[in-house]
């Protein structure tokens, strides 16, 4: 466990010099061991962090999936703690839990080796009918003040996240050494927010709570997390239009680097790095396929496959579909079946090649996918009309 004071002066040293400092949210030690080195200055375990190892939301903290703290205490000392040695590590700490002593289990967060708390997951991310609920269940942020207000007792290093100028007030006065204006999920990848506001909007926001600290506490660390900055170029701009310090992120360092880093790698070993960029099957193996768009999906896969074997229950496996599913769907939208259609395309395509007068019947046979010259020629007669040799005359 590192102290408080030597946190802090590392930190406004790390600010005097770089400009800004980086928190990170990770849900794993492998991530966080990577976070260290690309130069985070402290880590939080969340149990954010530890759903979105799973491939869920960070979102499923706000649920009954599990227990928050215990979750934190498992994965933080296991995996964090052990590896972690030159930067703190805060504890993302429910404080509402109804199952723990405040006071107590910050005395065992501390002697477990944290350096630090968060108040995470936090009631301040929560509003409407639900949020006056759980307040009047007694699930309230004062909780979460207390507890700041308790580990900065304790000597721990304290990180409050707020979202208004009110709870930042309240996190002051209880003596938090970081305030950090929580902007929202992260956007971006496959599972961020898909609702989030404006970079301009999240300026404004913490503008105005930033002043509020300015006034009160001039010397405590302002930070933000996430929301829409999600990138160096939208941190530049709250850096420079703001007074913002630092910058926390969980998705940003662990779930997006990570979807893209194994997506792109099994892709690759998929297609054996044979894949164009405008195959059919790459919006497939990337998850953007609609409902709507799997008939042209088959239809394009028949235009850049058509030499090759093709069956439609390949197709409806490839893209975690049933077969009877997508050939009533492609008899509805196309008017006839699959195999008229593969049919009639490939007797199309052979047409033209025999027109070209550059190939053979029996190679054009061959091109369209067709080992059988018999077969390829009966069925160039049904469709077209004459034979073969009659369009290569």
């Amino acid at each position: 466990m590192l102290e408080r004071n030597y946190i802090l002066k590392v930190l406004k040293a790390q600010i005097n010099i770089n400009g800004h400092i980086i928190g990170a949210a990770s849900g794993s030690g492998m991530t966080a061991k990577y976070a260290v080195m690309g130069g985070a200055d402290f880590v939080l375990a969340l149990s954010a962090g530890r759903y979105r190892v799973m491939g869920r939301s960070s979102l499923a903290s706000y649920f009954c999936h599990g227990n928050n703290n215990e979750i934190v205490m498992e994965s933080g000392s296991r995996e964090l703690l052990p590896i972690i040695k030159d930067v703190p590590v805060l504890f993302g700490l429910f404080a509402s839990d109804p199952f723990i002593h405040l006071y107590d289990y910050l005395k065992e967060i501390k002697k477990q080796g944290f350096s630090g708390i968060v108040n995470f997951p936090t009631v301040s991310l929560i509003d409407g009918v639900f949020r006056e609920a759980i307040e009047e269940d007694g699930n309230t942020y004062a909780k979460e003040v207390e507890a700041i207000k308790l580990a900065n007792y304790l000597d721990l290093f304290t990180v409050a996240f707020v979202t208004d100028e009110v709870q930042a007030m309240q996190m002051l006065l209880a003596g938090a050494d970081v305030i950090c204006v929580h902007l929202g999920l992260t956007k971006g990848g496959f599972l961020g927010a898909k609702k989030y506001i404006s970079i301009d909007e999240a300026r404004r926001i913490a503008d105005k709570i930033f002043c509020c600290c300015n006034e009160v506490r001039p010397e405590v660390i302002k930070m933000v997390y996430s929301g829409p900055a999600n990138t160096p170029i939208d941190m530049q701009y709250l850096y420079k239009n703001t007074s913002c310090q630092g910058y926390i992120g969980g998705s940003t360092f662990d779930r997006i680097p990570t979807e893209r880093a194994v997506l792109n790698t099994t892709k690759a070993f998929k297609s054996y790095g044979s894949l164009a960029a405008d195959d059919p099957r790459l919006r497939v193996l990337e998850g953007q396929m609609d409902t709507k768009d799997y008939v042209q999906f088959v239809k394009e896969y028949i235009e850049e496959h058509y030499a090759e074997e093709i069956q439609l229950r390949d197709l409806a496996l490839f893209a975690h579909i049933s077969g009877s599913y997508l050939s009533t769907k492609f008899k509805n939208e196309v008017g006839c079946s699959f195999s008229e259609y593969l049919i009639r395309f490939r007797m199309n395509k052979a047409e033209d090649l025999l027109k070209g007068k550059q190939y053979s019947c029996k190679e054009v046979a061959e091109k369209v996918g067709y080992k059988d010259y018999a077969q390829f020629s009966k069925m160039f007669k049904k469709y077209i009309g004459v034979s073969p040799t009659q369009i290569e005359e």
